[in-house]
């Protein structure tokens, strides 16, 4: 609290353009004499005065932190404190943990999609690529696998020579997936297996990683937008993100939810929501707006008979996409989220006063 010290000549500079007046000095404020000759401050203007010292100081750092709350808006999307991991998607894949690696269980469309998968992330990448080493050419790449489970893509992408590390949300697949790491000595080094979500690891891996890769998991998040910004974030510029997922469309309802987990039992009841699923368009028009250039976008499709998949022209059903991260990513300023009023005086203020100036900068 102030107590009847002289203000700061920036302090009063600072209060005089806020349009309050301050006086600089006590001896501007109306003083009487007491009974031993001492001057003093009348209590009535002490009181009054103090009273606007404090609603000049509150107006003007709620001020300040509208604006810091403004420019950071973008990132609390991918704080720890909200999460894309819905908790009972966590539910459903933690009863089906056991069976990541039985080739012919429920994760055998997942076994056979590496067929076109692994080789659609390795060319891509190696088109950004002029060096590559031979039988290892993801050598010296680091990749995050983004809802690894078990680890089915993570050990392709780490024979292939890149530097893997595998996130999942569900503890028991993180679990497994380290398990079934330990039979090849190879990937001991290349490999490393969190359990997390991806919101949880993305302050300390910013601008890390030269690809993400997002498969079969877009469809069990619950705020793409969010999950999308958390990616460009972790991306290096330049970087890639591939997405394999299922496009919304009666098609993928009638042959994704109820012919694969109702009648045929390819895949356990309850995995898909047909909600989630989201279209070639609007994945599309997600990943512009948050920084991320749509290269490639390819349909997959699935034959239950033979256990394959195949690439095809026609995205209704299943699809693979290739974006990059741009270089640089616009982000609205704080002046342009606030009223034309307020821009106004935000800016007087700021012209004629180093503390503001010096506020706004930090």
């Amino acid at each position: 609290m102030w107590r009847g010290r002289k203000l700061s000549s920036c302090g009063v500079r600072f209060l005089e353009t806020l349009g309050f007046g301050y006086p600089s000095t006590l001896a501007e404020l109306p003083l009487r004499t007491s009974w031993s000759g001492n001057l003093q401050i009348k209590p009535w203007v002490f009181i009054e005065h103090r009273t606007m010292w404090f609603r000049a100081y509150r107006m003007t750092f709620s001020c300040l932190t509208r604006i810091k709350s403004y420019r950071s808006s973008w990132k609390r999307l991918c704080s720890t404190s909200q999460t894309t991991v819905d908790s009972n998607e966590v539910k459903t894949f933690l009863a089906l943990a056991h069976k990541w690696w039985d080739e012919q269980g429920v994760f055998a469309p997942l076994h056979s999609m590496n067929d076109l998968r692994v080789p659609f992330i390795r060319d891509n990448l190696l088109k950004t690529s002029a060096n590559h080493q031979l039988g290892k050419p993801l050598s010296g790449m680091k990749i995050l696998d983004v809802g690894c489970g078990g680890g089915l893509l993570t050990e392709p992408l780490g024979r292939l020579g890149a530097s893997v590390i595998g996130i999942d949300p569900v503890d028991e697949n993180i679990k497994i997936a380290q398990h079934h790491k330990s039979f090849d000595p190879g990937l001991r080094k290349r490999i490393e297996y969190r359990a997390c979500s991806l919101e949880e690891i993305v302050e300390e891996t910013a601008e890390t990683f030269d690809a993400v890769v997002a498969s079969e998991v877009v469809e069990h998040v619950i705020d793409i937008e969010a999950f999308m910004q958390c990616c460009y974030r972790v991306l290096k510029p330049s970087g890639s993100l591939f997405v394999t997922t299922i496009n919304k469309t009666q098609l993928s309802y009638a042959l994704g939810i109820v012919f694969s987990e109702q009648i045929a039992g390819i895949v356990p009841k309850g995995t898909h929501t047909w909600e989630k699923f989201v279209s070639p368009e609007k994945l599309e028009s997600i990943l512009e707006s948050n920084g991320l250039s749509v290269q490639t976008v390819a349909g997959m499709l699935y034959n239950p008979f033979s256990g394959y998949w195949h690439w095809s022209e026609n995205t209704s059903l299943n699809y693979a996409a290739h974006a990059i991260r741009s270089k640089v990513q616009e982000h609205p300023e704080p002046a342009e989220l606030f009223s034309k009023r307020e821009t106004e005086e935000l800016s007087a203020n700021a012209s004629t006063n180093p503390c503001v100036c010096e506020e706004l900068k930090k």
